[in-house]
């Protein structure tokens, strides 16, 4: 295989793309990955993983962390204090400039990009950085992932069994939600096959699914009566500030729910089944794994 460099790769996605392209029998030495810390790459460094110091700030540190390198997973930066599209298009204009050919990048599943959008905060950047991928005349994939599953219980609550309420502004709304992990093993087997030259995968789960429906699942595999409020935006804000949700976060999750209330995620789609070569964990299955040790 071409080798491989990965960028955010001390993140969680990151770090799991590599273990599974290393599962897969993929050469140590044939994976390289971008890293702005050292010592947080102490781990790939232990796997044999060619670390690359550097930033998407710091186009010098790209290009000599691209040398060589002919297909580049591009993880969408976390930051959130600038413009993140900035940061990607260095990235693609390091990766132009290096010679690599194919360029894979994560973005997000939506139903629309437009600036009434309610994530079009988020929206915004990967909309700049995948039409900028498009025009450059790279070779792409673009994986367009559902809400990670991952994350659900930060909406449901830890203690919902005690409070017997799930509390979200997300209306009737579905979302599309999809394990952290199982992107990984996606992607993974992306960069190993080939057939995904200039194609947009939605990335999540066959079924999305609302609030009111996963009260429904808890309540059913537990034998305790959820309720699901779903309260006015504003109302939802101040509560998570009352329990001390620093506001950053507040706002965050409140422009998702409102997200999920207008259905931005609600997108079925098959296209990570055939990926994976097989379903991907449903949001009942996940539920099941939470909630055994405590039936």
């Amino acid at each position: 295989m071409s080798k491989v460099f990965i960028t955010g790769a001390t993140g969680q996605l990151g770090k799991s793309t590599v273990n599974f392209l290393l599962q897969k029998g993929i050469a140590a030495n044939q994976i390289s990955a971008l890293a702005r810390d050292e010592a947080k790459a102490t781990e790939l460094k232990s796997k044999g993983i060619d670390v690359k110091i550097g930033n998407y700030d710091d186009s010098y540190s790209l290009l000599a962390a691209l040398e060589g390198v002919e297909t580049m997973l591009l993880i969408s930066s976390s930051e959130m204090t600038k413009s993140r599209a900035v940061q990607h298009i260095n990235a693609i204009k390091a990766a132009k400039e290096s010679g690599v050919n194919h360029i894979i990048y994560t973005g997000f599943m939506r139903t629309h990009e437009d600036p009434k959008s309610p994530l079009w905060f988020i929206a915004e950047d990967h909309v700049k950085t995948e039409k900028y991928l498009k025009e450059s005349g790279f070779t792409y994939t673009l994986f367009e992932n559902g809400f990670y599953l991952d994350m659900l219980m930060d909406f449901v609550g830890e203690e919902v069994l005690e409070t017997k309420t799930i509390f979200v502004p997300a209306g009737d709304g579905k979302i599309n939600f999809v394990l952290r992990n199982e992107i990984a093993e996606a992607l993974a087997n992306v960069l190993t096959t080939g057939g995904h030259e200039n194609k947009t995968y939605n990335i999540g789960s066959e079924q999305p699914v609302s609030f009111g429906e996963i009260a429904n699942y808890i309540s059913e595999l537990t034998g305790v009566s959820i309720d699901y409020v779903s309260p006015e935006p504003e109302v939802y804000q101040q509560t998570l500030l009352q329990y001390g949700i620093p506001e950053a976060y507040a706002r965050m999750f409140t422009a998702f729910s409102v997200a999920f209330a207008a259905n931005t995620m609600n997108i079925p789609t098959s296209d990570l089944t055939q990926i994976l070569g097989r379903r991907p964990t449903t949001v009942q299955e996940y539920l099941m794994s939470k909630f055994k040790k405590k039936i």
